[in-house]
């Protein structure tokens, strides 16, 4: 619970969204706001002066306010694409600010344009800020182009491919008499700022205007649409599942109905934050943290059912013993422990700038490696059940939901090292569709096997007759019970004898002698026996 309010309170504080408020102060020197993706724009628009040919311009665009500076002072706002970030990044921790101040803009020197000092350059990235009260940023020159109510705005041109670009504040300023950049280390000043980042024309109004992009960074454009079809998927199996599980008493559909219900749960919340995060450009982080701790719950949930059935926990038997429920707990406990770590780690120490996913981090590797683990315990498991298990339906049920149990284990692992040779702008869209197809159809499957009419056949339901349901378990798994088949040749047809390999269900040679010796067949009592003539048992 402490961990999940931690969660609950970083997002509050560092809440970030595409429209973003908040204030640096020059004393930090150096402060990275957001890092965003812009799409493709097509080459017939790079030539057109058309307002409603610029769909596919990116937009950075707002109003940045603040104290009052000394005369010919101010603080820089740079928006670079990584090509020009990388070094400027790199060269902010130089100890001595002045060096750092013209390390990191030396390249810029020379590609960015400035009225005074570059008047060659092509680039616009930088703006001097804090910007007039009520009035447009020093670098404005063409008002026409900055977007109403705004003091400032960037026109991003990606002509190759789409491409991140990053936004952040320095305490560094371009003497206007020297060219030289210089560290401000006067009385610190705080910046209001607002922003607004968009893929498309701000005018919303125009045909253009998509809400599944607009607001997203392009590696997260689609994900609305992602979570809107299985958010139509689910409406239709929980109701399903809750209908299915009405018509029987039992522990692991109980269980795994509250698995797919906690799910479903998790794609309303996300779903929800996203169509606000569509409209608004801020969406709720406190409802996607809540999707997100529901969505961890629900597979680990499901994994806790495999491994249950893996031991034949209400299928062969309807207790496992003491020391084997400490292990699984422990276990699967660890496993979701270690889920929240990576989750907590992926939000406060990945650091945004790399180009690294969840699981080419440690706690998401250790996330990998301990899911392998399980995998092979639960193969384990799931031999040794099947080993002392008599009942062909039964062997039947386990066959096929240990193939189905192994795709939904190993498919981590490999979409994981597939997606490290995936472009970083379509990996998160990859791995979060690949994560919800799989989990979703092992529900489906799930579901399947557990419905009324099937799952009868093989899961044990409880009883008022405990001795009997022992002595049953014991039988179960005692290493004599085996199913040998003979083949028959008769004259009437070819038949199939089911022979107990069992002394003890025999009759012995102390009995009396009026007795027939005749073999007792034990088939879950479902296939009736008869003897012939000779004392031989047919099913």
């Amino acid at each position: 619970m402490n961990l999940i309010v931690l969660i609950l309170f970083y997002q509050v504080v560092i809440s970030k969204s595409l429209i973003l408020d908040g204030s640096y102060v020059t004393s930090e020197f150096y402060k990275f706001v957001v890092k965003f993706g812009f799409i493709k724009t097509e080459k017939h628009q790079l030539t057109s002066k058309v307002t409603s040919d610029l769909s596919d311009f990116g937009y950075i665009y707002g109003n940045i306010s603040g104290d009052d500076f000394p005369k010919d002072v101010t603080v820089t706002l740079a928006v670079l694409d990584r090509h020009h970030f990388l070094e400027f990044y790199g060269n902010r921790s130089v100890a001595n600010r002045n060096l750092a101040c013209r390390k990191m803009f030396a390249r810029l020197n020379v590609t960015a344009y400035d009225s005074k000092c570059n008047r060659d350059g092509r680039g616009d990235y930088l703006r001097r800020v804090p910007c007039k009260n009520n009035g447009l940023c020093i670098d404005e020159d063409t008002p026409s182009n900055v977007v109403n109510e705004s003091q400032f705005t960037y026109t991003i041109s990606n002509q190759n491919q789409p491409r991140f670009w990053y936004i952040s504040f320095v305490a560094c300023y371009r003497n206007t008499t020297t060219c030289e950049w210089e560290h401000y280390n006067g009385i610190p000043r705080k910046i209001n700022y607002h922003l607004e980042l968009v893929n498309g024309h701000p005018i919303k109004d125009q045909n253009f205007y998509s809400p599944f992009i607009y607001h997203f960074s392009y590696d997260k454009q689609n994900i609305l649409e992602q979570c809107l079809i299985f958010f139509t998927i689910y409406i239709f199996l929980v109701p399903i599942q809750i209908i299915g599980s009405s018509k029987q008493s039992h522990p692991v559909t109980k269980i795994f109905t509250m698995s797919i219900v906690m799910e479903f749960i998790s794609i309303v919340f996300i779903l929800v934050h996203l169509i606000k995060f569509a409209s608004d450009g801020r969406g709720n982080e406190g409802l996607k943290i809540a999707g997100d701790i529901f969505d961890i719950l629900s597979r680990t949930s499901f994994m806790l059912i495999l491994l249950l059935l893996a031991k034949g926990w209400a299928v062969t038997r309807l207790e496992i013993s003491a020391a084997s429920w400490v292990a699984l707990i422990f276990i699967w406990i660890s496993y979701l422990v270690l889920n929240f770590v990576l989750y907590v780690w992926n939000m406060t120490e990945i650091d945004v700038i790399s180009d690294i996913d969840e699981f080419q981090t440690v706690p998401g590797i250790l996330v990998l490696i301990s899911r392998s683990c399980i995998m092979l315990w639960f193969l384990y498991e799931l031999r040794t059940t099947m080993k002392y298990e008599h009942s062909t339906k039964k062997l039947d049920f386990l066959l096929h939901f240990g193939a189905s149990s192994l795709v939904w284990f190993i498919y981590l692992p490999i979409i994981a090292l597939i997606s490290m040779q995936v472009s970083v702008f379509w990996r998160y869209k990859l791995l979060l569709a690949v994560i919800n197809s799989v989990d979703c159809l092992a529900y489906c499957v799930m579901m399947g096997l557990l419905w009324p009419n099937r799952s009868g056949q093989y899961l044990l339901l409880a009883s008022p007759n405990t001795s009997a349901i022992d002595e049953l378990d014991e039988f179960n798994e005692a290493p004599h019970n085996r199913e040998i088949y003979h083949d028959h040749d008769d004259d009437e047809d070819n038949m199939q004898t089911l022979v107990v390999a069992d002394d003890m269900l025999t009759n012995s040679s102390n009995h009396n002698n009026n007795v027939s010796d005749t073999l007792l067949l034990i088939e879950n009592g479902d296939i009736p026996a008869r003897n012939d003539s000779k004392g031989k048992v047919f099913t």
